[in-house]
């Protein structure tokens, strides 16, 4: 049996303020997880605190490219390190973020080790890049394309292994059915990379949909995989306390039976959790089924 080992990589370095002088509260997640006794709970082992470097734009303007880009740079090989030293020895890397942006640490770690794949599970598939959008700038909506090689070289081909996911070992899960017409969703399709909406998810079933999943990315051509958590996949009656708490979202009991196959396999190798905003929780209820939802996905019974 593979030790759990938790990393806490609490990098806001990925979002827009939420208010002018302000920075997102993102980073305070893996400390409101841990709050709430995941180590305890799901019997793991202390993988330590990768430090990010300080949020600051600077005079950064819209049509400068991704802000905070040296600083992300600096933070995802960091956070490689730190995570490529577990996948090597065999244990299940659970990482606490932060915002959606720690995602290129597990991606470049994975490069370096072989060829990885990622199932996504997220209410946007963050694949906003130059050839869909104007207004690049926030990593955290651009980790996948910049993850797929899209995107500024000082991002998308550090130590020269661009790219660090191919397109046809992708999976995008539980994207909002509102968001079908946007340009990242259309530019998916076109790519053919799998993407499937909560009402398409919701059709399937999800511990089924969870299962293809899983054995979709066991394929012998992969050395594995990894999942991506962003809090705001689930619906906002239960999960209010991100940064863009869109409607008709999934709720807890769809978004276990998803995730369960999915991390449960033996060719998973790590997962991260990311988004939740404990500054928009004061009461921590949402912090509190967050953690309930990761422990009953990766624990034993």
């Amino acid at each position: 049996m593979r030790n759990t080992v938790i990393i806490d990589a609490p990098s806001n370095l990925g979002l827009r303020p939420p208010a002018p002088g302000t920075v997102p509260g993102c980073y305070k997640l893996a400390g409101a997880l841990r709050e709430n006794g995941i180590m305890r709970r799901l019997g793991a082992f202390e993988g330590g605190v990768v430090v990010p470097p300080r949020y600051d734009r600077g005079d950064w303007q819209e049509g400068d490219g991704v802000f905070n880009a040296a600083a992300l740079a600096t933070y995802t090989v960091r956070l490689a390190d730190r995570i490529e030293r577990h996948v090597s020895a065999g244990d299940f890397t659970l990482v606490l973020g932060g915002d959606c942006s720690i995602q290129l640490g597990a991606a470049l770690a994975l490069r370096r080790l072989g060829r990885y794949g990622l199932a996504s599970v997220d209410a946007s598939p963050d694949f906003r890049n130059l050839s869909n959008s104007d207004r690049i700038g926030a990593a955290g909506g651009e980790e996948l394309a910049l993850a797929t090689g899209r995107g500024q070289s000082d991002l998308t081909d550090l130590e020269g292994l661009c790219p660090y996911l191919r397109d046809e070992d992708v999976r995008a899960l539980g994207t909002r059915d509102a968001y079908t017409d946007d340009a990242e969703i259309i530019q998916l399709r076109e790519l053919k990379i799998p993407l499937v909406t909560v009402s398409e998810l919701r059709a399937w079933g999800p511990g089924e949909l969870g299962s293809a999943t899983a054995v979709s990315l066991e394929s012998s051509a992969l050395d594995g995989f990894w999942v991506h958590l962003d809090a705001d996949v689930l619906d906002p009656t239960v999960m209010p306390a991100v940064d863009s708490p869109d409607p008709d979202g999934l709720l807890p009991d769809e978004l276990i039976a998803l995730l369960r196959p999915l991390v449960r396999s033996p060719r998973c190798v790590g997962l991260n959790v990311t988004i939740y905003d404990p500054d928009l929780d004061p009461e921590g209820t949402a912090g509190a089924l967050l953690t309930d939802l990761v422990v009953m996905a990766l624990a034993d019974g």
